[in-house]
């Protein structure tokens, strides 16, 4: 597996790494304990380095996981997390204030069983709180030696600014996949202005882009997709367009949708680092095939024409979801 250094900073991690939170949370149950550790360890021993979690994924479940499962290897990975919500559950609301910043901090650092966590991230934007005082509360916890580096996710281009002034930003964590591409607009000039890494999460579109979802499809009641607009019956239909199109790019490349799909990340930009997730070593393995996957300008040029006429039926996200992203 190659490496990647986010941004101007000195992180360097696998130029693919491994978004953890379907293992515990979000997308119906979770995982055999043993199977999701093997899972991990799996993926560390495919050349793997990068591993992402936080306290909200379970609630705190997701973190103690990663702690057993990387604790015998904890001085060869980079471990992410994230502190934004109140008692780590999205529906209770934001909280990054200063105080909750440390408490979650400390918190997380005895769940993932490490003296320092090398990259922690705001999960989201509190308009109750300056992003400088956000900033701030990180680099002192920086300089205390209990975090590395500091991140931010689904943040907009201005706080991104206002934060970087006062402690640099490594990494900005965002949606961003072949039929999510909001990024594009503001938020990667302003990266790759500042030198600041991305880590593009569902890479994959939440699973649609893998061709192994259509209108048939019924998501487990606690699976997250049932209340996202994209996944309802009638835009499923509707963005199937979108997959046979990835497929017929995939069969001329003699690569799977998600090959195709995760290898147009990391063609967009060196400094971008896609953290796919899955449950199944087999999706694994694909998934890490991408890496070797090549797509030249022409490749690139033909990926971009045969979508441009396709629109994506659906938003990311439900109304209220949608209101703390891009603040």
């Amino acid at each position: 597996m190659q490496k990647r250094k986010l941004g101007k900073s000195n992180l360097e991690v696998s130029a693919l790494g491994l978004g953890c939170m379907g293992l515990s949370y979000g997308y119906g149950p979770a995982a055999e304990k043993e199977q999701a550790i093997k899972l991990i360890r799996t993926a560390y021993d495919s050349g793997v380095t990068f591993f992402d979690t936080a306290e909200a994924y379970g609630p705190y479940l997701n973190e103690e996981l990663l702690g057993e499962a990387l604790a015998s290897i904890r001085d060869k990975v980079v471990i992410a997390t994230k502190f934004g919500f109140v008692d780590g559950k999205p529906v209770l609301g934001l909280n990054s204030k200063p105080q909750h910043i440390r408490k979650v901090t400390e918190a997380a650092l005895q769940r993932l069983n490490t003296g320092v966590i090398d990259l922690l991230y705001q999960h989201r934007v509190d308009p109750e709180v300056p992003i400088e005082d956000v900033a701030g509360t990180v680099k002192d916890l920086i300089a205390e030696g209990k975090v590395r580096h500091f991140g931010m996710s689904e943040a907009g281009a201005q706080t991104i600014r206002l934060a970087h002034a006062v402690q640099p930003v490594t990494a900005v964590q965002s949606e961003y996949s072949l039929w999510s591409r909001e990024p594009e607009k503001e938020v990667l000039p302003t990266l790759e202005e500042l030198g600041i890494g991305f880590v593009p999460f569902s890479p994959l579109g939440k699973g649609f882009l893998t061709g192994a979802i259509n209108e048939s499809t019924t998501f487990d009641s606690t699976d997250f997709r049932n209340v996202v607009p994209r996944f309802s019956e009638v835009n499923r239909k509707a963005n199937r367009l979108f997959v046979e199109v990835l497929g017929t790019i995939a069969a001329r490349k003699n690569a799977t949708r998600a090959q195709i799909a995760l290898a147009w990340l990391l063609a967009q930009k060196p400094w971008i680092v896609p953290i796919p997730g899955t449950t199944k070593l087999h999706r694994l393995e694909e998934n890490l095939g991408a890496a070797s996957v090549e797509l030249t300008s022409a490749d690139l040029g033909q990926i971009e024409q045969a979508l441009a006429g396709i629109e994506v039926q659906g938003a990311r996200y439900p109304a209220q979801l949608q209101q703390r992203v891009g603040r």
